[in-house]
């Protein structure tokens, strides 16, 4: 769930320690100042004041401060915030009760202890599975950070780690090539490690900025944004979902050869490796540098392989970079903007259908989610309820295995040629409402966020197709969209894009704009065109009660231009404001939109939404 969201739900004391680590950073002379100043200087009463979506906008502009903020709370070596964070960062756990929450929790240490107990005894083992240099690479990171632990004890001070020892044991760690998971058991077999009361768990995340915590719901929140964050602390590049997507398409003797590297039970099936890999915490970027390939692989060999696996195992062509680096870390960026971008590459209602049907196909998916993902909830093959967690239609795809893929395509008639899961979200697309919900992307002519979610278009097309995504839109504001009666005004030289009859002859007029370029700024050559057309209605007895101008965005001198305008009643309405109060009128009482809303130079949406919640 994203951070504006989340702060939608909770109070301001629930808020409270978020905003005063912010507010601290802000105090420090951050990176950004100019932006947040900017921010703050609107409200009298500093961030505490600042609306929801404007905190997430200052938190984007201080993370690398909050981050900083993060790893320094690292120093506290008994702290367990490893365990803790490793937990909160997995897909699924978002959005977790108290008790769930607990539950996890418990479960986490008990299987540390117990894994710890075995890494103990193959370190004593000579017949162990752990080969001799595995054995010696454990050896040497334990002995390390055994040194700088207790030394502290032997000078009389409290045993812990400095941030200079922390820094030489990360690095060790990286040259020894472990994995996060081998180097928290190394670690938890020299700290000592209890359970922690989970009232003082959740008070400590909650005070260092981590989590949020509803009393009302009892129930703890996890931005998004936040979990990004954590994972990059945790050095882990990719989410759960995105390297479980890689490794699935690798064969069975490079699963076997990166579990035997990493200390993998051979004995789990194939599936389960994939599983336990992931969750060994294995760098993404060593695991394509290395692991993936045969031994004593060329460099052109590995850039092969790579390259194959992106394009015809991922789909993802063009990959940037010439060293294998550069293509990797371009890898890791496009999985990246996948992970921020809210669209799910098929309509809501696409996603819907999708999981009403994979559920009557596939009657056991619903339990395999629940557990995959850890949700608390009994059914939760629910669009909105996934999106919350973010939780994709491919993320779900991905799970389900090549036999009950097969079955759920011949059970639905979807087309049985080529790549299975792409062909499932081509035939639950629903491009109308595909269209509606990437909008703004359409009025920004942005192609290449249309077709990274699934719609293909020529650039010579988005113009009409952006008229025509706003006449479905004031359609379903409850408006006569008249395009009879458009056609009747209009002559050759003066052609209105969308005339809304409110009928007694009173008319609405809308005028379409599309632009790649930020701000809409051609004040002189829109308003002779708009004039134009009010003199055409004037001239036909119509009374206009307003004349509206929807853009992706407008620039200030664009507006005050506007503003002094005397000749037109015009208002200006970017294109994710009129998606915004279209997605609040589906959900308020209202069955026809109250033009009389429309009285703003710059529609506002917060008002309007506010008045159709009413």
């Amino acid at each position: 769930m994203k951070l504006e969201k989340i702060l939608d739900r909770l109070g301001s004391i629930e808020k409270n320690s978020f905003i005063k680590i912010i507010d601290n950073i802000i105090s420090k002379n951050p990176k950004n100042p100019k932006e947040i100043n900017k921010i703050l200087s609107s409200s009298d009463k500093g961030l505490k004041s600042v609306d929801n979506q404007n905190i997430s906008t200052i938190f984007d502009l201080t993370a690398s401060e909050f981050q900083e903020h993060i790893k320094c709370e690292f120093q506290e070596i008994t702290s367990q915030l490893d365990i803790l964070i490793d937990i909160i960062i997995r897909d699924g756990n978002c959005i977790m009760k108290q008790d769930w929450f607990s539950r996890l929790y418990e479960t986490e240490i008990k299987n540390l202890k117990n894994k710890t107990k075995n890494l103990n005894a193959d370190f004593e083992n000579d017949k162990s599975d752990l080969s001799a240099t595995r054995k010696r690479d454990y050896k040497i990171y334990k002995a390390c950070l055994n040194t700088a632990y207790h030394n502290d004890v032997e000078n009389n001070r409290d045993a812990k780690i400095t941030s200079d020892e922390l820094s030489i044991i990360l690095t060790l760690s990286k040259q020894l090539g472990l994995s996060q998971e081998e180097v928290k058991l190394i670690n938890y077999s020299i700290l000592p490690i209890k359970i922690l009361d989970i009232h003082e768990v959740i008070k400590g995340l909650k005070n260092i900025g981590i989590i949020f915590y509803s009393n009302k719901e009892n129930t703890i929140y996890v931005a998004d944004e936040m979990v990004r964050m954590l994972r990059k602390v945790r050095q882990k590049e990719v989410a759960e979902k995105f390297y479980r997507r890689t490794l699935k398409l690798l064969r069975e003797p490079i699963i076997n050869q990166i579990g035997r590297e990493h200390n993998i039970d051979r004995k789990l099936s194939h599936s389960q490796k994939i599983e336990e890999i992931i969750k060994e915490g294995i760098s993404f970027t060593n695991l394509l540098l290395e692991d993936i390939y045969k031994q004593g692989s060329t460099l052109t060999e590995k850039k092969k392989a790579l390259n194959e696996l992106c394009e015809k195992g991922l789909n993802i062509s063009n990959l940037k970079g010439s060293v294998l680096e550069d293509k990797i870390n371009s890898l890791i960026e496009h999985f990246e903007n996948i992970e921020r971008d809210e669209k799910v590459g098929i309509s809501l209602d696409g996603f819907d259908k999708l999981l009403v049907e994979l559920n009557q196909s596939l009657p056991k998916l619903n339990k395999e989610i629940k557990a995959q993902f850890e949700l608390q909830d009994e059914f939760v093959l629910k669009a909105d309820f996934l999106l919350d967690y973010n939780i994709k239609p491919r993320d779900i795809l991905d799970l389900i295995s090549k036999s009950d893929l097969t079955k759920f395509i011949k059970d639905n008639g979807i087309k049985q040629r080529g790549d299975d899961i792409l062909n499932i979200l081509e035939h639950y697309k629903d491009v109308e409402n595909l269209y509606l919900e990437n909008f703004e992307n359409v009025a920004y002519r942005n192609l290449n966020l249309l077709k990274e979610n699934g719609i293909t278009v020529k650039e010579s097309e988005l113009g009409i197709k952006f008229e025509e995504l706003t006449k479905i839109i004031f359609t379903g504001l409850g408006f006569n969209v008249d395009d009879e009666f458009k056609n009747k005004l209009n002559t050759n030289k003066d052609m209105i894009d969308i005339l809304l009859n409110l009928d007694n002859n009173e008319v609405i007029i809308v005028e379409c704009k599309t632009s790649k370029e930020r701000g809409y700024n051609k004040f002189s050559t829109v308003s002779r065109q708009l004039k134009s057309y009010q003199n055409l209605a004037l001239k036909n007895d119509l009374r206009i009660v307003k004349i509206l101008l929807i853009a992706p965005e407008f620039s200030d001198d664009f507006v005050t231009d506007c503003e002094m305008d005397t000749e037109m009643n015009l208002s200006l309405i970017t294109a994710s404001t009129l998606s915004n109060i279209s997605d609040a009128f589906k959900a308020s009482k209202y069955t026809e939109f109250p033009h009389v809303l429309f009285r703003d130079i710059v529609i506002n949406e917060e008002r309007i939404i506010k008045a159709l919640s009413k």
